[in-house]
Order: C-alpha cells, then structure tokens, then sequence
C-alpha cells in the first residue's frame, strides 16, 4: 500500500461520500496535514482524523476564497478536485438556473480549486486527482448539465496534465459510475424510491439495472483508486482518466 508520511493534501468536498473517504484513506496512510474544504461548517467539524487537520469553510465557486486560502496551501503535495452536485433534468424541460448551477460547482469550482493547487506545487511537482463521472463518457438522457460538466472536467484534466508537466505536477481523474453517496439524495428518482424501499434496496435496484457487475462501489473503495492515483506507485500516469464504472460504459 503507498503510504504518504509528511506529506500535505488538499481535499475539496471533504465533509462527506467519496471526498470523506479520501479524507480517511490519506490519513490512515500516513498523511501529516490535511486541508479539507467544504460548504458546511457543522459537518466538517465533526471530520476527526488521525493527523493534522486544517479545515477551510467556503464555496469552491468563489475566486475570493480561493485567494485567501492560497498561503494555507503553501507546501501542497497532493490534492483531490472532488466538490461536485447532481441534478437530473431533460433538456427540454431543464431550468436554466438549475444548468448554470451545476456548470458553476461542478466546472468553475474545479478550475478554481485546480489553479490553486497547480499554483502551489509550481516548481516543487505534485499530484492531483479530480473526480469527474461515468456520466461524462456516457450520454444519458436527463443529465445534460451534469454530464456536460463532467465531460468537460475530464478534458480540463488532460490540459492541466499537459501544463503541469514541466513542474512534474501529475494530474488525473477518475470517474466512477454509480457510488453509494449523499448525492443521489439529489435526484428526485431515487428519492422516489428510498421512500417506498428503503435506501439500500434502491441502490441496488440501480445497479441491477445500469451495472453489469451487479452493484454500486462504495466511498472507500473509490478513495482507495484515488489514493493510488495519486501516489508515486502512479509516477508516470498523467492525463488519465480512470474509469471505475463496474462496465457501465461497456
């Protein structure tokens, strides 16, 4: 297992899903300091990890924020671009604040939270990992805003990759297909079939239908592939995405 002893990383989205887990996986391979961002104070306060934890409260859509948490960064190994929503919604039928919404946490909060990153590690390298979807690869209908910004993430990734090069910072993403997380919560779907099944009933009634291996993966197994990804067991992998979708896209 790689191990991160000293090292300083960034995780976005840390409150919760698949950014809580990283959060975890990091620390109990040996992470020093964690910086962990979110939009709610009340959950991230209650994140207890087992190394130093430097919590920064905001919206990863403002540029301000961003700003002033730059010398917080100084000294960043890693990072997971992770702060992400879903909605559901055909195009016909799709309110144009809703789109601009998850085009702006999903894509702008991305950038902003990878040119902060990118603008630490310059000159020192670095590893950065942001977590895009399956639903950026494969269209569906009703997730036009969602897979749009997804797929557009997995491109930004590969000119990052390309920009990064020169100061050895790797970056990557992977993208999972469905994951058992507090995102679906979102979905009105899904919240249909929770009330009438229960949660973990309509988890896997979505992945016997979408998922040929049968089932959604878990936060921690995600976090698990993220960590790797941004390990030096990774140390040539760069502009990748990897895709974690249990033949979704097949």
């Amino acid at each position: 297992m790689a191990t991160f002893t000293h090292r300083t990383a960034l995780v976005t989205g840390a409150a919760s899903g698949i950014g809580l887990g990283v959060a975890r996986q990091l620390a109990e391979q040996g992470a020093a300091r964690l910086i962990l961002v979110d939009l709610s104070q009340e959950a991230l306060a209650q994140v207890a990890l087992p190394c130093a934890v430097d919590r920064a409260v905001g919206d990863v859509r403002d540029e301000a924020f961003w700003e002033a948490l730059a010398p917080r960064l100084a000294g960043l190994d890693h990072a997971v671009v992770n702060a992400g929503v879903a909605g559901a919604s055909t195009i016909v039928d799709h309110a144009f604040e809703q789109w601009r919404r998850i085009l702006s946490i999903n894509l702008d909060g991305a950038f902003l939270t990878l040119r902060a990153a990118m603008r630490a590690m310059k000159g020192r390298g670095g590893s950065i990992v942001a977590t895009a979807s399956a639903a950026g690869v494969k269209p569906e209908p009703g997730v036009a805003a969602y897979g749009a910004s997804k797929a557009a993430l997995i491109h930004l990734v590969k000119v990052a990759a390309k920009e990064g090069a020169a100061d050895r910072i790797r970056v990557n993403a992977i993208a999972p297909a469905g994951v058992e997380t507090p995102v679906w919560d979102a979905v009105p779907m899904f919240a249909e079939r929770v009330a009438k099944v229960g949660r973990d009933e309509a988890f896997a009634e979505l992945a016997a239908l979408a998922t040929p291996l049968g089932r959604y993966a878990s936060p921690e197994e995600v976090a698990r592939q993220i960590a790797f990804l941004l390990s030096d067991d990774c140390a040539l992998t760069t502009g990748t995405t990897l895709l974690s979708d249990g033949g979704y896209t097949l």
